[in-house]
């Protein structure tokens, strides 16, 4: 048999769809016997405990008083360049272009061998700072020099493509979940603790910045409270945070509102509500869409970037124009207030996010890529491997 590959992933170890995606791949990897190693500025919040064939090594910076910043960007090329030499690393997986790609591709060249650099587009790296005419010429030196490029969706692909004249392929590898993880949780009891059983509950998750759009979901949800018995529940941290706050207060909507922090289990707060909404400006693809989705709940959001090719209108959730708070009300109450519909949306969540977005089906995917910019034969029992979906 085949000796399994040696993996290096560098992502931003905070909260965030990112972060999480690159932590859980490297989980699975290491399940299929690959050795993974983590390169980071701190332990990704998702890695937690000890796993079999997990790697972790910390990336330190110095703070030496001739740099007015930090020189984070030096020392994780370093660190790769030092970690992928010690362990004869086959490839790194670089989660995000800037600064991430640009430094593994640095790092190659120190290394020397025959080291492989695999790119995944996550959004903002695209959207954000490819519209930045400082480092759009970076990023575009970054994806094109990369031995393979993936992306999220379909949407982020045209839009790299057309925001910096990108032309080399890039492969589409959608977000996933882990069905082992998520899943509807018994939370019986612990609802009773956030909402009255009449009482229905609305969720959003996020880092509260402004793309999220987040005073929107106030605004959904005092149309809403004012037609049905209901709650609303807001988990994570960030700038708007503060704004949002003062406006709960404003509108006299305190009493209905808990706002939970940064949590860890979200499968289990997500099993809390019945409705999740996400009405961001743009989207690459919308990760906790999916996770609530794996939980049994459906997602009203709006129509922008990746989301349509996660949620199909009126069959796994809803979608509005971004902004139209009135119409995502709308949809709120419809199927809040319609059993049979309902219950047919919340299947199809669940089968949607279950055999659309298989953790197995999209690890395999990428393993087939690792293989092949390292002009490597997958081996024979990795190739006929049946996803678990």
């Amino acid at each position: 048999m085949e000796k399994k590959l040696k993996i290096g992933i560098t992502c931003y170890p905070t909260l965030g769809g990112s972060g999480v995606v690159a932590t859980e791949l490297g989980k699975l990897l290491a399940e299929k016997g690959h050795e993974v190693h983590f390169i980071t500025h701190s332990m990704p919040f998702r890695l937690g405990k000890f796993d079999k064939n997990i790697f972790y090594h910390e990336v330190e910076v110095s703070d030496y008083y001739v740099f007015r910043y930090p020189p984070y960007d030096l020392s994780l090329a370093s660190k790769l360049a030092q970690v992928a030499q010690m362990n004869q690393l086959d490839l790194l997986h670089v989660h995000y272009a800037i600064p991430h790609a640009v430094c593994a591709l640095l790092a190659k060249q120190m290394a020397g061998g025959s080291l492989k650099v695999v790119t995944t587009l996550h959004g903002t790296d695209i959207t954000v700072l490819g519209q930045d005419q400082s480092i759009s010429n970076l990023i575009r030196y970054a994806i094109n020099e990369s031995d393979a490029v993936t992306a999220v969706s379909n949407n982020l692909i045209e839009e790299t493509r057309s925001l910096l004249d990108i032309s080399r392929p890039i492969d589409l590898a959608y977000n996933f979940i882990d069905k082992r993880e998520y899943y509807p949780r018994d939370v019986q009891e612990l609802r009773l603790e956030f909402a009255r059983p009449d009482e229905k509950i609305l969720i959003h998750i996020s880092n509260f910045r402004p793309v999220k759009r987040v005073s929107d979901i106030v605004d959904i949800f005092a149309q809403v409270a004012k037609k049905i018995p209901s709650r609303l529940i807001f988990v994570g941290e960030g700038p708007e945070l503060c704004k949002i706050i003062a406006k709960v207060k404003d509108l006299g909507l305190t009493e209905k509102v808990t706002f939970c922090g940064t949590q860890d289990d979200v499968a289990q707060i997500l099993s809390l509500a019945d409705v999740n909404l996400l009405p961001s400006e743009k989207e690459s693809f919308g990760l906790v869409a999916l996770e609530a989705m794996a939980c049994g709940v459906p997602t009203v959001a709006s129509n922008a970037g990746g989301i349509p090719e996660l949620i199909t209108h009126g069959e796994s959730g809803y979608l509005a124009e971004v902004g139209d708070t009135e119409t995502m009300a709308n949809y709120t109450l419809k199927l809040l207030t319609d059993r049979e519909l309902y219950a047919r949306m919340v299947e199809a969540c669940q089968y949607r996010a279950r055999f659309t977005f298989c953790n197995d089906l999209i690890r395999k995917q990428y393993e087939e890529i690792y293989y092949r910019v390292l002009g490597r034969e997958m081996p024979e029992e990795m190739k006929l491997e049946e996803p678990i979906c």
